[in-house]
């Protein structure tokens, strides 16, 4: 035993037991384990050596290169997704998606290069069938471990796992399987009749998957979510033996039933509000147990479930004796913050991070009840919310990967046409935001496939338009036309060739960023040609056998403010004759109220943006509400707020688009947004709108940039990349350290440097 501790570096935190001191009542030991369970000094020897051979494996950890579980990237988003995807039940029926679901490549060739100084010996794990090659030399068996020697050396490690996804762990003093291993599902390789391996192969490579998997012993295919002990807020017992249990507010997990006891069954029912849970024959969620304890067990439901209320009716000779839940969470850290001088603004930031807390799991999901499926108009928001909240780039990726799936192409994004150009918006944005072009690399491959079947369904006149199997969506909106080539869906193309432009100069494709940069630019021209109506200020519906529409809705104009497509006299006439008119359809949605308020804070009217946000939102809690809503609609009255698709309890009352308060308050009051990839520079732009004080914090991959104004000051500090205040003030503006630059009409500009602080007194407009 003593030899372990002799094996550990210095300063390693382990005492070795004295062993010539003798226990007090000491008992006769044989050493055995269950010596050590009665104190004898043969089970202290045993405990010790276990805690040295532990801490032996620590510090040779330390000492050895961090390294990562890797896979085909995507493999394991599509894996993990599927999983996921097809819990939902209802009613207690299962209830899969209805678009195509993809699967890994069950065969996976892993390998890097290396040259190494000394031989190195590394440790192996595979999560399949293996096998290992050293320099092409296959090694026998299934090595867990290897030497290396020094020199140049290649390693590669096969894995076969039609279950789950082929991975591979990889760990020594300087090798360690990170995101710089290449890997391929087909290695095309071959031996000629002398027995050569070929020395030419069409094989395509691309760097690993991973996430945060970093223990030899945390398998991928092991994953899941934390969960945390909860108890009920108020119960409520009937005479018939049922209970109506309500958790206070919106939440997700398992029901623990304690103290069950009897034979028959008992049913669970659902519910995201007392009506729905009370409803046994109209809740959306449900679950029956089948009870056989002759004593009293505790017993948890089966799958998880959205839910605030829980009614629990146990068929006669069943009997309970409380109840509590699981919640089940994935552990994201809450970075961004924001708080003001409103409180009931405050408290809608509040309810809008718990609702994106809830709606974060594996991968971003549309909401917790009904679908718990990854659709991309709803995971696009969230990306946007999350670069406020939380700055959690893994899930944007499981998410990315999740959506796009497997080559060949045979449908739109979950065949939502306005969905796949989310899709392709969302990659770069990711990058701009982050700074990290890794998935572009990986990904871009599919961007052009998937772009590559958008082309091919454009009708005669270069237009997009709903052909068989399409689902044109938008938005869910009574009476909204969905006929003839909708203006909404051209602008989101344009976009997304622009977007695949800037993602082709990334990769170094400079022929498809020129190809697809004209498209773009070409489009955009056609798009004003045909559906800007100089009368009406604005763009119109659609075009329907070949000629402009005279309807005008709001999706289109307000889109094309913020994707900066309109002339400063285009805002204006779009900002009068549409989102500020009345006449023009109202949006019912918080997923479209989003980009709606994000278009007038673009345009500077942030004192209105404000007072809608007080009023939708704040209506939504006004009603109770503890999560943020699938719709909103404030001339519904009671019962009406829960009903949607033709169910009575339809709606989702925790969705994920509902929580967009978050984004729009971080980039357009605290006012910071990146200028350039990965915030090598910012600008803040603080903006009150009305409040009499504001203050939060913004994340960003290398730290958080920090905001306060009141109406006399401003305080900013950045710790990363160089920002520029950006500030509006009626006196001149001072600030001790620093030059203050006038821009003209009260317009200010400070630059920022990392790290430090800076203090500003002005007079705001």
């Amino acid at each position: 035993m003593r030899r372990l501790f002799q094996l550990l570096p210095p300063n390693t935190s382990v005492t070795p037991p004295q062993e010539n001191r003798k226990p007090k009542q000491a008992p006769k030991s044989s050493g055995s384990p269950s010596a050590f369970r009665r104190g004898g000094r043969g089970g202290r020897r045993f405990v010790w050596a276990a805690l040295a051979l532990l801490a032996l494996e620590t510090a040779q950890a330390q000492q050895a290169v961090r390294a990562t579980w890797i896979w085909y990237p995507g493999d394991y988003e599509i894996w993990l997704s599927n999983q996921m995807q097809n819990r939902r039940t209802e009613r207690g029926s299962f209830f899969p998606p209805f678009w195509r679901l993809d699967s890994h490549y069950p065969l996976i060739d892993f390998h890097q290069d290396f040259d190494l100084k000394e031989a190195e010996d590394v440790e192996l794990r595979a999560e399949g069938q293996y096998n290992v090659k050293l320099d092409g030399k296959l090694i026998t068996g299934y090595p867990t471990r290897l030497t290396v020697p020094a020199g140049k050396h290649r390693l590669n490690i096969k894995v076969y796992n039609q279950a789950n996804v082929p991975a591979v762990f990889v760990r020594g003093k300087t090798i360690g399987t990170d995101g710089k291993w290449l890997v391929t599902y087909e290695d095309k390789e071959w031996i000629d009749a002398s027995g050569k391996v070929s020395d030419q192969s069409g094989t395509t490579w691309l760097t690993a998957g991973s996430w945060n998997f970093d223990e030899a012993q945390a398998l991928p295919s092991a994953f899941k979510l934390k969960t945390e002990p909860r108890r009920a807020a108020k119960v409520t017992r009937n005479a018939d033996g049922s209970m109506l249990v309500d958790f206070g507010r919106e939440t997700f997990g398992y029901v623990r039933l304690h103290g069950l006891q009897g034979q028959g069954p008992a049913t669970l029912y659902f519910g995201e509000s007392k009506e729905e849970a009370l409803s046994v024959e109209g809740c959306e969620t449900l679950e029956r147990m089948d009870v056989n304890q002759s004593q009293k067990a505790d017993k948890l439901t089966t799958l998880t479930k959205a839910f605030r209320f829980v009614n629990i009716r146990p068929e006669k000779g069943v009997t309970l004796d409380s109840v509590s839940m699981l919640y089940e969470y994935a552990p994201v850290t809450e970075r961004g913050r924001f708080s003001c001088s409103d409180e009931q603004l405050n408290k809608i930031w509040d309810v809008a991070a718990y609702t994106m807390h809830l709606n974060t799991r594996e991968f971003f999901i549309d909401g917790i009840k009904r679908d718990r499926w990854v659709w991309s108009g709803d995971a696009y928001q969230s990306y946007l919310m999350n670069y406020y909240l939380y700055f959690d780039t893994p899930t944007v990726q499981r998410t990315t990967f999740a959506l796009r799936g497997k080559d060949p192409v045979t449908s739109h994004v979950n065949t939502i046409m306005d969905y796949t150009f989310y899709w392709f918006i969302g990659i770069y944005d990711a990058y701009q935001y982050t700074g990290d072009k890794t998935v572009v690399q990986q990904l871009y491959p599919r961007m052009q496939s998937l772009m590559d079947y958008c082309l091919s369904r454009r009708n005669k006149d270069g237009y997009m338009e709903g052909l068989a199997g399409d689902w044109v969506f938008i938005d869910w909106a009574d009476g909204l036309s969905k006929k003839g080539e909708v203006s909404f869906e051209q602008l989101l193309l344009c976009r997304s060739l622009e977007s695949m432009a800037l993602c082709a100069n990334l990769v170094n494709d400079q022929a498809g960023a020129q190809k697809y940069q004209q498209l773009a630019t070409d489009l955009k021209a056609k798009i004003f040609a045909t559906y800007w109506n100089p009368a009406k200020g604005a763009l119109v519906h659609s075009r329907v056998n070949g000629q402009p529409t005279e309807n005008v809705t709001r999706y289109a104009n307000m889109f094309s403010i913020f994707f900066g497509y309109l002339s400063p006299e285009q805002q204006q006439q779009v900002k009068k004759s549409v989102l500020l008119n009345p006449q023009v359809a109202k949006i019912t949605t918080p997923y479209m109220r989003f980009y709606e308020l994000e278009a007038l804070c673009a345009l500077g009217e942030q004192p209105y943006v404000l007072q809608e946000m007080k009023a939708y939102w704040g209506g939504m809690l006004g009603e109770g509400a503890t999560a943020f809503w699938e719709e909103y609609d404030p001339s519904k009255k009671g019962t009406e707020h829960l009903s949607m698709y033709g169910r009575p309890f339809g709606k989702s009352l925790c969705h994920a688009w509902g929580a967009s308060p978050i984004y729009l308050l971080g980039k357009y009051y605290l006012g910071v947004k990146p200028l350039s990839a990965g915030y090598a520079t910012y600008e803040v732009v603080p903006t009150l709108g009305g409040l009499q004080w504001m203050e939060g914090s913004v994340p960003t991959p290398q730290g958080d940039i920090a905001v306060r104004a009141t109406t006399k000051e401003l305080k900013v500090k950045g710790t990363t990349g160089t920002g520029v205040l950006r500030f509006k003030s009626k006196s001149s503006p001072k600030c001790k350290g620093a030059k203050i630059e006038a821009k003209g009409n009260g317009n200010y500009e400070l630059p920022l440097e990392k790290g430090k602080e800076y203090v500003v007194t002005y007079q705001a407009v």
